[in-house]
């Protein structure tokens, strides 16, 4: 039994119980479902604005085997190119959400197959100063015991024995909007790297303005001399959060038959859909 972080988000695949790492949906999600390892959780981003207090969250087991999973908070720092890693305190321009929030229950035993609600409820609401809250609830899978009785290997007395338990989690963002929050966002320095890489990518910089993070779907078409549109590449779930104002992006071009990348242009295309609206966020644009 395994579990990972959600797609767009860097595996913790077999880290050490001493040097496991928290990491994001945070900023990424493919879909409404993060369906990766052998959990999967939807929604994978939740956001309290307005009059909304509750929310459910879905977890199911697709694996074979029953397993046991811990939920807790945890606090993330977003870097600039993208990576994440897990603080104490936050930055400057950074608030937490977990202390408005609570959640039950608190840990899940899921045999093969079965689902569990996760309830989700934003408390002491009135606390709340104007702004974004943000927090990271983490699903962790704790590994199996030793049955009782089991034999245990012989240690050897001339040398120092270590026992390395990977741990494996998701993350999603939880995120409190209170008064008026707003955010813009502009794509710019784009470039192609082309030399010593197995593939054509695009490199570009998101640009954050407002109180609030950004969220949503890069797309990226190659635009022929004589007009003919051809998509290269795809990214799903993109989030800048608050308090970063940049974010670096590094994307792979697909090489696609009637696609030069010497000559055309590349048109990105930044887009967020909220139910069956999707809006469009930023787009630019370039010459090859």
């Amino acid at each position: 039994m395994k579990i990972s972080v959600y797609p767009n988000v860097p595996p913790m695949t077999c880290l050490p119980r001493f040097v496991a790492a928290i990491m994001l949906c945070c900023c990424i999600a493919i879909s409404e479902v993060s369906a990766q390892g052998n959990l999967l959780v939807t929604p994978v981003r939740v956001v309290f604005e307005g009059q909304k207090r509750a929310e459910e969250l879905n977890l199911a087991n697709s694996g074979k085997d029953t397993a046991r999973y811990l939920i807790s908070f945890v606090e993330i720092r977003m870097n600039k190119n993208g990576t994440f890693e897990q603080i104490n305190e936050p930055d400057s321009g950074q608030q937490f959400a977990s202390k408005y929030l609570r959640f039950f229950p608190r840990s899940v035993v899921l045999g093969p197959n079965e689902a569990q609600v996760i309830k989700l409820q934003l408390t002491n609401a009135g606390e709340l100063t104007a702004g974004e809250y943000r927090s990271h609830l983490y699903f962790r899978a704790v590994p199996d015991e030793k049955p009782a009785g089991e034999n245990i290997p012989k240690k050897d007395s001339g040398g120092i024995n270590v026992k390395l338990t990977p741990i494996f989690g998701i993350t999603i963002p939880v995120i409190i909007r209170v008064g008026e929050t707003k955010a813009s966002v502009q794509l710019t320095d784009l470039s192609v790297d082309r030399v010593n890489t197995p593939a054509p990518g695009l490199n570009l910089l998101f640009n954050r303005l407002g109180n609030s993070s950004v969220y949503g779907d890069i797309t990226v078409d190659y635009i022929s001399p004589q007009g003919k549109v051809t998509q290269v590449a795809v990214a799903r779930g993109l989030a800048v959060y608050t308090p970063n104002t940049q974010r670096q992006l590094h994307l792979a071009l697909e090489k696609k038959p009637g696609v030069n990348y010497q000559t055309g242009k590349l048109h990105v295309s930044y887009t967020t859909t909220s139910k069956t609206v999707t809006e469009q966020l930023a787009q630019a644009e370039l010459k090859l």
